[in-house]
């Protein structure tokens, strides 16, 4: 079976964080960096562990961290049309 399914079903879920950062090089310039993994929220365990790993190991001082999540496996969703169609 495949593990990020089974993560899935264990409510990890797709998470994106957009990550601004000063470039060690040019401290007035403000680089992105998009990171994107598989996470439980709301504590974003992965996620944390790749931030300290920045801040420890790389020269680059954040400035911002933006984070959207979403689950990948839910309820299906539906709505009832507004209308009635025949086809012939």
């Amino acid at each position: 079976m495949d593990r990020s399914f089974v993560a899935q079903l264990n409510d990890y879920r797709i998470t994106t964080a957009e990550i601004l950062y000063w470039m060690p090089d040019h401290k007035h310039v403000l680089q992105s960096y998009v990171w994107q993994n598989l996470d439980k929220a709301p504590r974003f365990p992965n996620l944390t562990k790749f931030l300290e790993f920045w801040e420890t190991n790389l020269d680059g001082k954040l400035h911002r961290v933006r984070v959207a999540s979403t689950q990948l496996i839910k309820p299906a969703e539906f709505g009832f049309a507004s209308g009635l169609y025949h086809l012939h």
